[in-house]
């Protein structure tokens, strides 16, 4: 999010997968982040499909009308330092967690 940070498609939804059993696994890694079981950017280096993974998930900065309007309007309806719930978008099922 270029102003935040994103555990995207640490689940999408797969052959051997559904889309509900995505989210209930995404669901589980954003609680281990919120209870300081693991950070947002080792749960991002570890199950992220996106190319940022290898930066802990982080996009760096974005403006309006750079990403899927879902969450473009997810991440900016977040203070920073706050992390999202579960957002859909045309590419999978996403956290974001706004760092600036």
């Amino acid at each position: 999010m270029r102003s935040s940070t994103d555990a995207d498609g640490a689940s999408r939804a797969t052959p051997t997968q559904t889309k509900e059993a995505a989210i209930d696994e995404l669901l589980r890694y954003r609680d281990a982040v919120a209870n300081g079981e693991a950070t947002f950017a080792d749960v991002a280096k570890k199950v992220s499909d996106c190319s940022s993974a290898k930066r802990g998930g982080d996009l760096g900065e974005f403006g309006p009308g750079q990403m899927q309007k879902a969450f473009e309007d997810a991440t900016f309806a977040l203070k920073i330092g706050e992390m999202s719930d579960v957002v859909d978008t045309d590419s999978g099922v996403h956290v974001i967690l706004r760092t600036g």
